[in-house]
């Protein structure tokens, strides 16, 4: 790999950490937790996609009449992950998005689909990110969350793009937690067993295979220049600044329902 991937991979290093550790998972015991994780985790699932998608607008030709835009390996790499974040295969083998399959598991769990919803009915309409936000009465974190990730796609910069889509994004999920679900979808007579298997295909095909495309992409969109290692870099560590505060509400959420139902 380059040294401009090497360099922001070691730069970051301390907040993926903190990320990986971050005391939200030890506080997820019942599967009310969880729900409420999920209710909040949803929006980083469906804002995965929408930076997912402005890097297939950046990186290939969208529109007719259709003309070669870009490099043949960028090409390559962006639409191969597209292919498999929009268009996988359920625990039942139909096809359809992480998004979907996350709501999916939502449903099962019995978490609550009702501000997703609000949120992406608003925008259907023609409302902004942020009014969409604010109608939708989601959480500052949330907000925080899910504003900062458009304020990168609206920089029109694909090396910022693939910097936050590779390094800021969903390949940070500890063991413990895994383990988790899986007993939770034990003690609930399998009330979480899409999740699970969200959480295992996610490992399994977004972990891995996904993961070194995107570090290629990244790599090829970077090339070597300082300035946009530099700029790749800032971005990311906002990226995950802002995923930590997320988490930080959604162990917020949780503690203060255990104090209602206490």
């Amino acid at each position: 790999m380059s040294t401009s991937i090497q360099k922001i991979q070691a730069k970051i290093s301390e907040l993926r950490n903190k990320l990986t550790v971050h005391p939200v998972y030890s506080n997820i015991v019942k599967k009310e937790d969880l729900e409420i994780f999920m209710q909040h985790h949803v929006f980083a699932v469906w804002d995965f996609m929408s930076l997912l998608k402005s890097l297939q607008q950046s990186l290939t030709c969208v529109s007719t009449p259709w003309f070669p835009v870009g490099n043949a390996s960028t090409r390559f790499l962006i639409n191969e992950i597209v292919v498999g974040e929009e268009s996988d295969v359920d625990e039942e083998g139909n096809r359809t998005s992480h998004f979907e399959l996350y709501l999916k598991a939502m449903e099962q769990a019995g978490a609550n689909t009702a501000q997703i919803h609000s949120f992406l009915d608003e925008l259907k309409t023609g409302s902004s990110i942020q009014a969409a936000l604010l109608n939708a009465k989601v959480s500052p974190s949330i907000s925080e969350f899910v504003k900062y990730t458009f304020e990168i796609i609206d920089s029109g910069k694909p090396h910022l793009q693939a910097a936050v889509f590779t390094f800021g994004r969903e390949d940070l999920i500890p063991d413990m937690f895994i383990a988790m679900v899986k007993d939770l979808n034990e003690s609930s007579g399998g009330q979480t067993s899409i999740f699970k298997y969200y959480l295992e295909r996610h490992i399994e095909v977004d972990g891995d295979h996904h993961s070194q495309l995107a570090l290629q992409m990244t790599d090829e969109l970077i090339d070597g220049d300082e300035l946009k290692t530099k700029e790749a870099l800032e971005a990311v560590k906002k990226a995950l600044q802002v995923r930590i505060k997320l988490w930080d509400g959604v162990m917020n959420t949780i503690q203060a329902n255990e104090l209602i139902l206490n």
